[in-house]
């Protein structure tokens, strides 16, 4: 069995734009099989952290707002606050956050709610059949009361799950803090004392006080450290580690069986616009050259096969010379393997597809 998986490139003919093509895209896809009359509509997006430009303008969040106004529904802007220190990790940060990377009422046609509340606390827990590491994941709470479900998300590269796309936008980003933390805890990073410079990035980057600096040294405080990987990120050294190679798989994992929750039980539909796909996350407070070229935009009622496509049609693009990419050996025959080769990409959509979010089979079908 394989599952539609619907693309229209970023080419546009004069008379016709992109916010055109996103709605003949969504339509296609199966919005119309959705019942929108009076439900609350929960879009699922990424508002970029302040200083990144790489995050999604906010004219396709208008796209799709608008197209749930129309069929009756009632959409709302929303994600989960962050575990790490920076400018969206509570909910009035995070909405200026929005604010100021252009997410407002005025400019998207619908209000922004940070989905866990105040301090990422206000959650529900939901129990979810046939999750193997999380039973009941910790959902952001506004996302659980919502009717229907749309997960709009920029399709880009990650430095621990190897890519983010639909099932990272859902899984990770409808996690509340707690949540968060649940997912990443499989292990904790260790710190190379030679390679280590004393130069504190990394303890700016941990929210848990779980650095500490013994005779000039960073160190791990095992006690607080809730294994988040952002100090891993933040070094410039290559100093911290992570001695767990099956940490990334089981966040990937963790992180399907969370996007699984999410969504449970309510109508979805699926959106990734894969343009400047830089090597990061949005949550980096800035964003390195795109990898490869703009490739499209994507739809699906399975959010399985969307990743997987998206994942396949940018590896058949070309590297972009002057890219981290393009800097670094390629020989793992994938693009963002290659970027990240202690990632593991294909541990998510295997496990997705294993507890029955969607299949990684598809049929591609282009506008």
């Amino acid at each position: 069995m394989s599952s539609k998986v619907y693309f229209t490139d970023m080419r546009c003919k004069i008379g016709v734009n992109l916010q055109d093509k996103l709605a003949m895209l969504i339509k296609k896809a199966g919005i119309d099989t959705i019942d929108f009359d009076g439900k609350f509509a929960a879009i699922k997006i990424h508002f970029g952290e302040p200083g990144n430009l790489a995050f999604l303008r906010p004219n396709f969040a208008k796209t799709v707002a608008d197209a749930v106004k129309q069929r009756g529904g009632n959409p709302f802007l929303t994600d989960c606050n962050t575990l790490y220190p920076g400018r969206r990790k509570n909910a009035l940060e995070h909405i200026d956050a929005a604010y100021e990377n252009g997410f407002s009422p005025f400019s998207t046609g619908c209000n922004v709610i940070i989905a866990d509340g105040l301090k990422g606390t206000d959650d529900v827990a939901i129990p979810t059949e046939g999750n193997e590491y999380c039973p009941a994941p910790k959902i952001g709470r506004a996302i659980a009361d919502a009717d229907v479900f749309i997960s709009l998300a920029h399709f880009k590269g990650h430095e621990a799950t190897g890519f983010g796309g639909a099932l990272k936008n859902i899984g990770m980003g409808c996690g509340s803090r707690a949540g968060k933390m649940e997912m990443h805890c499989g292990g904790k990073p260790e710190i190379n004392p030679d390679a280590c410079r004393g130069c504190h990035q990394c303890a700016k980057q941990c929210a848990n006080n779980g650095i500490e600096f013994i005779g000039g040294k960073a160190h791990i405080n095992n006690d607080n450290c809730v294994g988040c990987g952002r100090c891993i990120g933040a070094c410039n050294f290559d100093a911290i580690y992570n001695p767990n190679d099956s940490t990334n798989d089981e966040l990937n994992c963790k992180m399907a069986e969370y996007a699984k929750a999410a969504v449970n039980g309510r109508p979805a539909i699926y959106i990734n616009i894969v343009n400047q796909v830089s090597p990061c996350c949005d949550c980096h407070a800035e964003n390195d050259a795109a990898i490869i070229p703009d490739v499209g935009m994507f739809a699906s009622l399975d959010p399985v096969a969307l990743d997987n496509a998206c994942a396949d049609a940018c590896n058949a693009m070309p590297i972009i010379s002057n890219s981290r990419l393009g800097e670094k050996p390629h020989t793992h025959g994938d693009h963002f393997t290659d970027s990240y080769p202690e990632t593991n990409w294909r541990s998510c959509l295997e496990h997705a597809e294993k507890i029955g979010l969607g299949v990684q089979a598809y049929e591609l079908i282009t506008l």
